[in-house]
């Protein structure tokens, strides 16, 4: 069984091309992901994420609850402002998921999570109610989400929107907003590009009549592909590619929890890396000019010897290079040393940068 978004029907019309992603048919691309990406970085592109997991957490403990399963101290959360991003770690300090949290009041909350994740999410928070008075309810298909990126994002939605979005800082959002004269659960500015931009969650009955809107404004839809471009630049993550299960924030590099709260699953393992150091971390890889795209698994090596495996992977138009994301052995995490990337076979040269291989301009 597959989802489909409120946009799907849009996005055939568009000539979008369609395939399976954690089990939504998305649009993969419309015009191809590096044009996408680029227009995304120099004008202003429009993406449909309605298939990432909205999770409402309400009643009189929800602030107890989360806080035993959430790695930040949710008691920091503040309404308008996004809290984190954060996580919900297993007993082992590896990734459940990496979340976004919306607080609406002290007794609710809203999870924004991966989409991959979405179940195994609502069933691992369903099962570690206790004692506490909390109902957890699946909002994922009662809302659409959009995300509008790039740097002309202000000058051609603020004019159509009900606040002023020059206001809002990074992260902050507002609720109920009106924008082209609809009304809207949510506008927050925030974003997975680097870019200015600002996400915007409503009901499946106006998400619709929003897009085409936006659309008419000549913003360019954009696809997942070049959404992984873009993240890639910025050195995120993605869950199932560079963080899991079985990956800590520690060796992820990934700052979702608070080191000193005292208290929540996953805390004994996160501490005891703190204490004792970890045998791996994420790290960014530049490749030389005229050598292939790192892909997921290809080995990571130094004088023959494999001493790491990269987790993701594109070209960067931005750079004009190929770039990658991966894990190394601690004792070779030096910026700018020089690696082989195993690919296909055969070995290009690389070396170690930080993951974040762009500036952003939020």
């Amino acid at each position: 069984m597959f989802f489909k978004t409120p946009l799907y029907e849009e996005h055939l019309k568009l000539k979008a091309h369609m395939d399976n992603f954690a089990g939504w048919i998305m649009p993969i691309n419309y015009i191809g992901a590096l044009r996408e990406a680029r227009n995304v970085r120099e004008n202003c592109g429009v993406f449909d994420i309605s298939h990432m997991s909205r999770i409402v957490v309400e009643g009189k403990d929800a602030i107890k609850f989360l806080n035993k399963l959430v790695a930040k101290d949710v008691i920091h959360a503040v309404e308008n402002r996004m809290f984190g991003p954060t996580a919900l770690l297993n007993y082992n300090g590896g990734f459940i998921d990496d979340i976004m949290l919306y607080k609406f009041s002290e007794e609710r909350y809203m999870i924004v999570g991966n989409a991959i994740n979405r179940f195994k999410d609502i069933d691992w928070l369903k099962n570690h109610i206790d004692e506490e008075v909390v109902n957890i309810y699946d909002y994922t298909e009662k809302l659409g989400m959009l995300a509008i990126q790039g740097p002309r994002t202000f000058e051609l939605i603020g004019k159509h929107c009900g606040i002023d979005l020059d206001s809002l800082k990074i992260l902050e959002y507002r609720r109920n907003v009106e924008i082209f004269g609809i009304n809207v659960f949510l506008v927050s500015r925030s974003g997975w590009t680097g870019e200015k931009g600002v996400e915007i969650i409503c009901n499946n009955d106006k998400i619709i009549d929003l897009w085409r809107k936006i659309i008419a404004l000549g913003i360019k839809p954009a696809g997942l592909a070049c959404r992984d471009v873009l993240r890639i630049e910025m050195g995120f993550c993605l869950y199932g590619n560079d963080i899991d299960e079985k990956t800590t924030p520690l060796e992820a590099r990934y700052w979702v929890f608070d080191l000193y709260k005292e208290e929540y699953i996953g805390r004994e393992k996160i501490w005891s890396q703190y204490i004792n150091g970890i045998d791996r971390i994420r790290i960014g890889v530049r490749m030389k000019k005229k050598t292939p795209i790192p892909r997921h698994g290809s080995k990571i090596m130094v004088d023959g010897k494999i001493v790491g495996e990269i987790t993701s992977g594109t070209h960067s138009p931005t750079l004009n290079r190929n770039i990658g994301i991966g894990y190394i052995d601690t004792r070779h995490a030096i910026n700018g040393l020089p690696i082989q990337v195993d690919i296909r076979g055969r070995k290009f040269d690389g070396k170690i940068v930080e993951p974040l291989f762009i500036t952003p301009r939020w």
